[in-house]
């Protein structure tokens, strides 16, 4: 029995940290094409696909990377019995805003579809670099586990 609990944590291991690097790379994206997206002309040929490329990286690699992460997540959490342990609530933390950050990044994108460009493509440079803050805090809450 052991032996099977240890193989389906190396899967879901497995799981969870592959689609951790689609997310983020999906997160690390998104905000560089509304920086493009935001320099386009307004109403152009070139806004359009801009337009189209959010909604194709949001749709095919951004939110189902998202869901997966969450999925393998929990059931990792679960199979190991992690809940009560105090750096996976920290994770989780960061992992919840992480999620919320994706859903900004959601309705920003839908906002510009409509027109409307309320940031500035530098405070869009900035805002890229959440997810790599997050990660970076993430990583050494599960590795080093400092608490």
């Amino acid at each position: 029995m052991e032996q099977i609990l240890q193989t389906t944590y190396l899967w879901l291991k497995a799981g969870h940290i592959i689609f951790v690097i689609f997310w983020m790379a999906g997160l690390f994206m998104l905000p560089r094409y509304f920086v493009y997206h935001q320099e386009a002309e307004p109403g152009s040929a070139e806004e359009a696909r801009w337009i189209d490329r959010e909604a194709k990286l949001r749709r095919i690699i951004l939110t189902p990377s998202m869901i997966m992460v969450w999925v393998f997540g929990v059931a990792l959490a679960t199979g190991m019995h992690f809940w009560s342990a105090p750096w996976l609530h920290a994770k989780l933390l960061f992992v919840l805003g992480l999620t919320g950050y994706h859903g900004w990044l959601v309705g920003y994108g839908k906002k510009l579809a409509k027109g409307q460009r309320p940031l500035t493509g530098t405070k869009l440079r900035m805002l890229n670099e959440i997810p790599g803050l997050a990660a970076a805090v993430i990583v050494v809450l599960v590795v080093v586990k400092p608490f």
